[in-house]
């Protein structure tokens, strides 16, 4: 069976299978915003028309893009570039602390492990607003009433319902610094994976203990209902390492696995 989408080991992160078990139409959008890349994948219902499901995809690419000029930091005029140069409040805008107050919980979720005022520059959200994007334009899709759909980026996904071939999602996660090794596989009908470390990137991730890079390798891998909160929490593993693995599983059902660093696993 090939995956429907994979997370690591490589730059293509999703592929489209040519036709729809339902009958409906299948599309697939790429777009990039200031922050990253997104890839829509979508199975229409048998009904839809080819205007309608282009008018889906444009509203959900219109999301994804809004939420990038209002929150990316580096846009100039977003409402944390703002922020950050001190020109407005954090409650100036009810949007920007409602974001504000997503992140404190994450902080209190994960000991301190997950802080957005701890980046280089001041408060920088992009660990959650990335996956609060995504399940935006999530719903913009569930709105037009296609319930068989993916939304990925990098290493971070949320789907819904089946894959074109008519089965569940087939996600490959990859691992980040062996090629050969054989991916995981995992099959998902709704849900979020959200990851840190799984591209391979080195310092990415800030110890907001010690406010600098974490040095470690490894890469941390969160399920759960919600990419936001997913990939906030994949965010605080990979800074925290073994010990945040203590958080799981939550009560809200989000899982967790780590991949430690190769040196100290070879050295033990």
């Amino acid at each position: 069976m090939r995956p429907d989408l994979r997370l690591g080991g490589g730059p293509t992160s999703t592929s489209a299978h040519p036709s729809a078990a339902n009958g409906g139409l299948v599309a697939h959008h790429t777009v990039q915003t200031s922050t990253a890349g997104f890839t829509l994948t979508m199975v229409s219902p048998p009904t839809m028309t080819r205007r309608a499901l282009a008018a889906t995809i444009a509203d959900a690419v219109g999301e994804l893009r809004a939420i990038d000029f209002a929150y990316s930091p580096l846009r100039e005029s977003s409402l944390v570039a703002r922020l950050r140069r001190g020109e407005i409040a954090p409650d100036a805008y009810a949007p920007l602390a409602d974001l504000i107050a997503r992140c404190d919980a994450m902080r209190a979720a994960t000991d301190g492990w997950f802080d957005a005022w701890s980046a280089p520059g001041g408060f920088d959200p992009s660990a959650l607003v990335k996956g609060w994007a995504m399940e935006r334009a999530a719903a913009r899709v569930r709105a037009a009433g296609i319930t068989d759909y993916a939304v990925a980026s990098g290493g971070d996904l949320t789907v819904r319902g089946n894959a074109p071939h008519g089965g569940p999602w087939r996600v490959a996660v990859h691992h980040p610094y062996e090629g050969r090794r054989k991916p995981v596989l995992l099959e998902l009908t709704s849900g979020a994976i959200g990851t840190s470390g799984v591209t391979g990137r080195q310092g990415h991730v800030i110890d907001p203990h010690r406010a600098s890079a974490v040095e470690e390798i490894r890469a941390a891998t969160v399920m759960g209902p919600d990419l936001a909160v997913a990939d906030a929490y994949a965010t605080a593993l990979y800074a925290a390492g073994e010990a945040g693995l203590a958080w799981f599983p939550t009560p809200e059902g989000y899982t967790a696995s780590l991949l430690p660093d190769p040196a100290a696993t070879r050295g033990a």
